[in-house]
């Protein structure tokens, strides 16, 4: 099957209709569906092979990006960065320190605090993946970004409010639970899903290679500042620091990041161009079925 599909959009992509329509009906044998994914895809090759895209080196196109793809860069490298400065890294990494700073001395205690968090973050990730594509990746990316905010900035509360007890512990072990069920259910999986989906081919792997380096350049910033960090300016005003990153993106993901969910390829890029990055509008599909109508026109 996914031969099929890099087979039928390479052939649309280099003007060998007859044969990307041959690879289509093998997939689906609804004519009319059809021609309507061809006329997407021919759409897609206008802009591609417009005067816009000259034949250039895909890192110079990448260094020196046109409107449209500056954008594409700045949603994936942006949401790729805002994974890990939001301090989910820190936050699984360092559970163990943060109970005990919360006051937990029994080291047994402190390992099953840091098996809940595993817990949690398996759990939720499961229920990404049924919600991705009923929901979409907007409304997922808006709860997690919200729920992370609302948990960061109660953890910094919590140290900062209360002494070490077990009211501190258990609100300590309920907080980092939730930052990382609601990290879980979208900013962690979507932003994979989501790079992978906005950047045209010509340029998708060498940008989404950029996307995965800024986000391990992140973590490892974050990680390994952490404890630096805490000490400079206590768990409270490291937590209360992580809340306003998340706070920022949350901002972000309402302003910049547009929703794909339901969208072919050609429609997501066709989006960003016909703005050129300004933003968001929608491919209708009565456009594409007007542009069918119009090829059928010709042909008879």
């Amino acid at each position: 099957m996914l031969g099929y599909v890099s087979n039928y959009a390479f052939s649309g992509l280099s003007n060998r209709i007859d044969e990307a329509r041959l690879v289509l009906l093998k997939t689906n044998e609804d004519e009319k569906e059809v021609e309507e994914r061809l006329a997407e895809i021919q759409q897609a090759a206008s802009f591609a092979n417009s005067d816009k895209y000259e034949n250039k080196p895909v890192w110079r196109e990448l260094l020196f990006p046109p409107p449209a793809l500056r954008w594409m860069l700045i949603t994936g490298l942006g949401i790729q960065c805002f994974q890990q400065i939001s301090g989910i890294d820190a936050t699984v990494y360092y559970s163990p320190e943060i109970f005990e700073a919360a006051g937990i001395e029994d080291k047994s205690k402190v390992l099953a605090a840091t098996v809940a968090v595993g817990i949690a973050k398996t759990v939720f990730i499961l229920i990404a993946i049924v919600l991705i594509d009923k929901v979409g990746r907007k409304p997922l990316l808006i709860t997690s970004t919200i729920g992370m905010t609302v948990c960061l900035f109660l953890m910094g509360a919590n140290f900062a409010l209360f002494e070490k007890g077990p009211l501190v512990i258990g609100l300590a072990i309920l907080f980092v639970c939730g930052n990382v069920a609601f990290f879980s259910v979208g900013l962690g999986p979507v932003c994979w899903v989501l790079t992978s989906e906005i950047f045209p081919l010509r340029v998708r792997a060498q940008a989404s290679a950029l996307g995965a380096v800024a986000n391990r350049v992140c973590s490892g910033l974050v990680a390994m500042s952490f404890l630096s960090v805490s000490k400079a300016i206590s768990f409270a005003g490291t937590f209360f620091l992580f809340s306003a990153i998340s706070g920022l993106a949350i901002v972000f993901v309402f302003t910049i990041v547009p929703e794909t969910k339901g969208k072919s390829l050609e429609q997501i890029e066709m989006m960003f161009q016909n703005e050129h990055g300004t933003q968001e509008k929608e491919t209708e599909l009565s456009d594409v079925e007007q542009l069918v109508q119009n090829k059928t026109e010709l042909t008879n």
